[in-house]
C-alpha cells in the first residue's frame, strides 16, 4: 500500500490495534495476535486508550471504525486505537516499545491492573447460575 506521506509522525502512520488483537476469547484465525495466555478477555478501546496514555504515548480512538474479521457488530466491539510509536525523525518515542508486538504485549499486561478491571471482577460469579437445568433431554423416536 502505498502512503501519502513517509512522516512517521503523521496520524495515518500511526500503529492501528483492535481490541480483536489481544482478545484472549478469540481464536488465531479470528484475529488474535498474541499467545492466548498473556492475551485479555473482551478488551475495550477505552482500556487499550487509558493503559497507552498513562505510558505517556501519544494515542487516539477511532470509534465508528470495526475490525473486519468481527461478526458481532455491537458497540462494545467497535473502534480501534492508534497510537504513534516513533518521531518525526524515525527514532523511538520510547526505547521500551520498539514494534507493534510489544506494544499488544504491553496493553494485555496492563489491562487486568485497571481499577475498573478489579472492581467488576468481584461479585460477577453470583449470577453465573442462573437459568441453568430448565431444559430435559429429548428421547428419540423410533
Amino acid at each position: 500500500m502505498a502512503y501519502l506521506t513517509t512522516n512517521p509522525a503523521a496520524k495515518e502512520r500511526f500503529l492501528c490495534i483492535y481490541p480483536a488483537y489481544i482478545n484472549s476469547k478469540k481464536t488465531l484465525a479470528e484475529g488474535r495476535r498474541i499467545p492466548s495466555e498473556k492475551a485479555v478477555e473482551n478488551p475495550s478501546c477505552a482500556e487499550i486508550r487509558d493503559v497507552l496514555a498513562a505510558a505517556e504515548m501519544n494515542v487516539y480512538v477511532e470509534q465508528p471504525r470495526m475490525y473486519p474479521r468481527e461478526w458481532n457488530r455491537d458497540a462494545q466491539f467497535r473502534g480501534r486505537v492508534r497510537v504513534q510509536i516513533k518521531q518525526e525523525d524515525g527514532s523511538l518515542c520510547q526505547d521500551k516499545f520498539t514494534s507493534k508486538k510489544d506494544v499488544m504485549l504491553y496493553v494485555a499486561e496492563m489491562i487486568p491492573k485497571l481499577k475498573t478491571r478489579t472492581q467488576k471482577s468481584g461479585g460477577s460469579d453470583s449470577g453465573a447460575q442462573q437459568g441453568e437445568g430448565g431444559k430435559k433431554g429429548k428421547k428419540k423416536k423410533k
